[in-house]
């Protein structure tokens, strides 16, 4: 009987003060799964000492992968990470952020719903984050509804599992570099109908270090995305 292999796809951006701590939290999932399980870290061109940190733990952990790239967002870099584990040829592909805000523990429910992907997809019902970050959940919301035709609880939550076969496909339909990509990929999976559950889970504030989101770049990001989404809407 195959062993299923499991990629945990992770952005990092400026976290040298969570990604030590956030490596010793997640690790031990892709030890406990084994086979060819991997975690992998993606440094989206830090400018302090978060590689130094990940090729530190790279000599600790023989399945961590870090990868050095150019700043281009976390759309863009959680992109190529799932695409990295597609072409590695991984069973199921597991997204989450490097800033500490997420619980490994909360990990293992999907994992034993991992045959009904689809997208089991983290439902962020108590927030911890600011109530900045709420509103702009809600705006985004009613934006998709208004124009996909599609109502998604929450689109953006970075606690994701998904059967590599087909995400593979489901890349195929969201733009190289996309800076919104984990809110289109839910899009096609409801749109679809590819199998999505919404399982709740916590959401704590950042560990340490200083969010890069503020409420200006925030509302440019919205207009972006309005045009953006415009322009895909056949596309997907």
């Amino acid at each position: 009987m195959k062993h299923d292999s499991l990629y945990i796809i992770m952005p990092a951006y400026n976290e040298e003060k969570n990604i030590g701590s956030v490596i010793e939290q997640w690790y031990p999932v892709v030890e406990k799964i084994g086979g060819e399980s991997r975690l992998v870290i993606l440094n989206d061109g830090s400018r302090d000492g978060t590689y130094d940190v990940i090729r530190k733990y790279q000599n600790k952990y023989e399945r961590l992968i870090g990868i050095d790239k150019p700043n281009e967002g976390h759309g863009g870099t959680i992109l190529k990470g799932y695409h990295y584990a597609v072409d590695a040829g991984a069973d199921y592909v597991f997204q989450t952020d490097s800033d500490g805000q997420t619980l490994p523990e909360e990990f293992w429910q999907f994992w034993e719903k991992r045959e009904q992907c689809g997208l089991l997809i983290g439902y962020r019902k108590k927030r911890e984050d600011g109530l900045s970050r709420l509103f702009v959940t809600r705006v985004l919301r009613l934006v998709i509804f208004l124009i996909f035709g599609t109502w998604v609880k929450d689109a953006n939550t970075p606690y994701r599992l998904m059967k590599g076969k087909q995400l593979k496909k489901v890349l195929k339909r969201i733009p190289d570099g996309f800076f919104l990509s984990n809110v289109l990929m839910t899009v096609i999976y409801e749109k679809h109908h590819l199998n999505v559950e919404y399982i709740p889970i916590t959401f704590r504030p950042r560990q340490a270090g200083k969010n890069s989101i503020n409420m200006k770049r925030i509302f440019k990001i919205g207009r972006q995305a309005f045009g953006d989404f415009i322009r895909l809407r056949h596309r997907i």
